[in-house]
């Protein structure tokens, strides 16, 4: 388990991925979320590996990052902001009604974060949809609550991000993390 390790999970559109930026701007190390960057990659291949797509194999794609993210991150001292973390994919399987296969709840199990896990619930006020997040905002409330009972399922602990502006919820994640 590697304790200076911190997950910032929650549904689509909730403002993690503002969060994450925010925090790396006041200097923590960050590792941004793998689903965005496999779907930018794929588009530009005319892959396959997509949440539209192929579902099971973007969950595959997002594993095999996330594992490469997590073995790299190993190597930095302090803590280290994860823009969802390796149960997402558990989670993502889940609420897809997709079998989940044993290598991926494996992986889970035995690349642990930091006990505390940084949920940012469903917040109308700020969802959108883009090229990306083609989710509305009912699979958004959805996947927070798929990603709240994943997490809580392996044994972390779920501190939820306050509905406010980025400079205070990135205060609020910082104070936390120097409890």
């Amino acid at each position: 388990m590697s304790d200076h390790f911190f997950v910032v999970t929650g549904g689509p559109g909730a403002g993690k991925t503002s969060l994450i930026t925010e925090l790396a701007r006041c200097g923590f190390h960050t590792i941004p979320e793998s689903g965005r960057a496999i779907i930018r990659e794929e588009r530009d291949n005319a892959g396959s590996a997509l949440p539209w797509a192929d579902r099971a194999a973007y969950a595959e794609s997002m594993l095999a990052r996330d594992l490469r993210a997590y073995s790299s991150a190993e190597a930095i001292p302090g803590p280290v902001i994860f823009d969802r973390g390796i149960p997402d994919i558990l989670g993502y399987l889940t609420l897809c009604a997709l079998p989940v296969p044993p290598h991926v709840i494996a992986a889970a199990r035995a690349a642990r974060y930091n006990r505390r896990v940084f949920l940012a619930p469903y917040w109308d006020d700020i969802f959108t949809q883009d090229a990306e997040r083609k989710q509305n905002s009912a699979e958004a409330e959805a996947t927070c609550a798929v990603m709240r009972k994943t997490y809580a399922a392996l044994g972390y602990e779920i501190t939820e991000l306050p509905l406010v502006d980025i400079e205070q919820r990135a205060n609020f994640v910082a104070t936390q993390l120097s409890l």
